[in-house]
């Protein structure tokens, strides 16, 4: 793979061959320009993931003004929606957005600012809001206010612009299917016994229960040969029907069939939370990094290996260093000059510590 670290000026945006090469697949770049003037230049539909944190609503001065500095909440949401619609564009039909958006109190009064950003991207019906995940931080900076509870969370929404976005659950805090699997118990031979009694004492008829046996059988072997870890079987006048979001068509195979079986395999369920620290890096000199831990879930759940990451707001580096470490390529763009050079010493870190361990490995 080829490294490529490019520096341009925001008055030289204009230069359509260079923006041509953006989304080189050999490349890796980060720009210094203002995202609002330089995201217009990319080509539609040439990015897999867009993933980023914009400045929040006058929260940190961040130097120079911008975004997160407006007089106003809707002033700053307006600018956020100005960034959102380029990433829109820019995304392919398989890819997706993340935008992680903090709250701010004024007067009291909590203002709900990634709300209301969340709510102007449907009202506009720009893209598909599929997760909203959240953070769980599990060291909160602690808030003086005697009156109000320490804000410990913070959501990060997806958001898709057709049907055919890639999503690969599995990958997602797969850790946990590591540990999950590891408590996995052998399957003993009275699997699935209590059914078979049930069956028979039911009210289905002759056929239905031949049914319901076969597939019970069939069920336990799959328990038996590793490809299930447990399931579960309801059976008409026996069993509580399935009530709420969990009926649909568990409901419409008891009153067809009789019966139904629920399928549950060995993989801990994939919540839409992640609890994660509050980095802090030595050296840093952003005055807010997001967790690298939360990054490279999402990135692995959205996108695929050489896959095309951009960071609009890239700040100290942190979406581009972990694309590196996952082997996507990524596109960081950066106002602050003083930020991206931090990104690039962060990066060129990395990356030779990968060698020094590859080095070591060969030894």
């Amino acid at each position: 793979m080829r490294w490529c670290w490019i520096w341009l000026n925001p008055q030289s945006i204009g230069d359509d061959n260079f923006v041509d090469n953006i989304v080189d697949m050999d490349s890796n770049k980060i720009i210094c320009a203002d995202c609002k003037d330089f995201l217009n230049k990319i080509p539609s539909e040439s990015v897999d993931l867009v993933i980023t944190s914009p400045p929040y609503f006058q929260q940190r001065e961040y130097g120079g003004g911008g975004i997160g500095n407006e007089e106003c909440i809707d002033s700053y949401i307006e600018n956020i929606m100005t960034v959102f619609r380029q990433c829109v564009r820019i995304i392919k039909k398989t890819g997706s957005i993340v935008f992680n958006i903090g709250d701010k109190y004024i007067d009291g009064n909590l203002v709900l600012a990634p709300y209301r950003f969340a709510l102007c991207v449907q009202k506009e019906r720009l893209a598909k809001l599929i997760n909203e995940v959240t953070w769980v931080k599990i060291n909160p900076a602690p808030k003086q206010d005697p009156k109000k509870l320490i804000p410990a969370t913070e959501p990060f929404f997806i958001f898709v612009k057709s049907h055919e976005y890639f999503f690969n659950k599995d990958a997602f805090l797969e850790y946990k299917d590591m540990f999950f699997n590891g408590k996995r118990k052998n399957a003993g031979n009275d699997v699935g016994k209590k059914y078979c009694a049930l069956i028979e004492n039911s009210t289905l008829s002759d056929k239905q229960k031949k049914m319901a046996r076969d597939e019970l059988q069939e069920v336990i072997g799959e328990v038996k040969q590793g490809k299930l870890d447990s399931f579960r079987m309801k059976i008409k006048g026996i069993h509580a029907l399935p009530y709420g979001g969990q009926g649909g068509g568990r409901l419409n195979q008891i009153e067809t069939k009789g019966f139904t079986i629920i399928k549950i395999y060995g993989n801990s369920m994939r919540k839409d939370v992640i609890e994660s620290t509050v980095e802090t890096i030595k050296g840093n000199i952003h005055p807010a990094v997001y967790p690298e831990f939360i990054i490279q879930e999402l990135i692995k759940l959205l996108t695929k290996k050489d896959d095309i990451v951009l960071d609009p707001f890239l700040g100290s580096g942190t979406t581009a260093v972990v694309a590196q470490r996952l082997k996507r390529k990524y596109i960081g763009v950066e106002i602050k000059r003083e930020y991206v050079d931090y990104a690039e010493e962060r990066l060129r870190k990395q990356q030779k510590e990968c060698q020094n361990d590859l080095f070591e490995a060969l030894l």
